[in-house]
């Protein structure tokens, strides 16, 4: 691991960017590869570490390019890492950082338990700490930067309903996230809002719910193929948590050639997402402008690397400190079939990559590039 030189002093010279127009930050996507960025030792350094690359690829094609883009714009060091889904080495990377010399530590925990004994190494040394897209609970994080994750299960459930109008009290199954990703709680809080009221009165029959322990795609894919099992094949709508378990659950129905005949939920907005909704069969992700996460969680980090205190707008209470954490919390977008072109208009998804081949007919027809 490429760490920068320790730094002999930690610099509060420059003036705080400020954190109160996070929301209405612009929106773009591409993808990018970790680098450092080198400066002089009365430069803030700012270290992130990202969870892995294998439950999402937005970690990498997304989240890391943009705060990278918002640290040089800011003229900040940075160092960039991934624990590729080790707590290990999440601990060890985060070690390194302190030993560095960060002023500000961005963490997206792979648990709460992790995360917790990461902030409170930070909190000990004076290093100011941000939950970035996950919440680390009973952590102490002094801000927390993500998107309102009920809302996005919200979307979610409302998409299945839509997607199962006309079918006669549907056999529906959840596939959830991993149970130690305080999101996936959310998401499922979100979406269940929606669905248990159809399970209670009749409109729809409630199946299989299952957690994808660290959200590992294969397992999940495992698990489906366990509930068509279970049920006679007889699953009418799934609610799978994002992209890549959408796509794992896709995968077994395809199998099955029972692919496009039951709708299947995601989230993310990834390439094969869109495509998978292109070929009818996925029925809806969530699209989460990234960009604007990770420029937030920059502005935060930059002010507090400088010495600031920034204000958010909002805040959320830590469901087990019951602790109010300061938060910068961003809205998501439903995305069907009918307005994929929105997310190319972004620049989260490029046309070239999204049509490509076998897509080309179907974004043509659709009216996508």
């Amino acid at each position: 691991m490429h760490l920068l030189r320790s730094r002999s002093t930690r610099s509060r010279a420059r003036a705080a960017l400020g954190a109160t127009a996070a929301a209405a930050l612009a929106l773009t996507l591409a993808a990018c590869s970790q680098e450092d960025s080198g400066g002089d030792g009365d430069t803030p350094l700012i270290g992130v570490i990202l969870p892995d690359s294998a439950s999402s690829d937005r970690w990498e094609t997304a989240d890391r390019k943009y705060l990278q883009e918002a640290f040089e714009a800011a003229g900040v060091d940075y160092d960039i890492q991934n624990a590729q889904g080790s707590r290990e080495d999440f601990q060890t990377i985060a070690d390194q950082m302190l030993t560095s010399g960060v002023d500000v530590l961005v963490t997206v925990n792979l648990d709460s338990g992790t995360g917790k004994t990461v902030i409170e190494k930070a909190k000990s040394q004076g290093v100011a700490t941000i939950d970035y897209d996950r919440l680390t609970e009973d952590g102490g994080a002094d801000y927390y930067v993500s998107f309102d994750n009920e809302q996005v299960g919200v979307f979610q459930g409302e998409g299945l309903a839509a997607c199962l109008e006309g079918v006669e009290t549907p056999l529906v199954a959840e596939l959830n996230g991993s149970p130690t990703d305080n999101n996936a709680t959310l998401f499922k809080n979100g979406y269940d809002s929606v669905l248990d009221p159809l399970y209670a009165d009749g409109t729809f029959e409630k199946g299989p719910d299952e957690w994808v322990p660290d959200w590992d795609n294969a397992e999940g894919g495992t698990l489906f193929e366990q509930m068509l099992t279970s049920t006679g094949d007889e699953i009418d709508g799934v609610l799978a948590a994002n992209d890549d378990l959408a796509h794992a659950v896709i995968t077994v129905l395809q199998r099955k050639n029972l692919n496009g005949t039951i709708p299947v939920t995601g989230q993310d907005a990834t390439i094969q997402g869109l495509q998978n909704i292109l070929t009818g069969d996925q029925c809806m992700t969530v699209y989460k402008p990234v960009k604007q996460e990770a420029d937030a969680a920059a502005e935060l980090a930059i002010a507090l690397a400088n010495g600031e205190k920034p204000s958010t707008e909002g805040s959320v209470v830590d469901p087990i400190s019951s602790e109010e954490v300061p938060a910068v919390l961003l809205e998501s977008i439903p995305v069907t079939v009918e307005n994929i072109q929105a997310v190319v208009d972004d620049g989260y998804a490029d046309p070239a990559e999204l049509c490509a081949d076998d897509y080309a007919d179907l974004c043509a027809q659709h009216g996508i590039g």
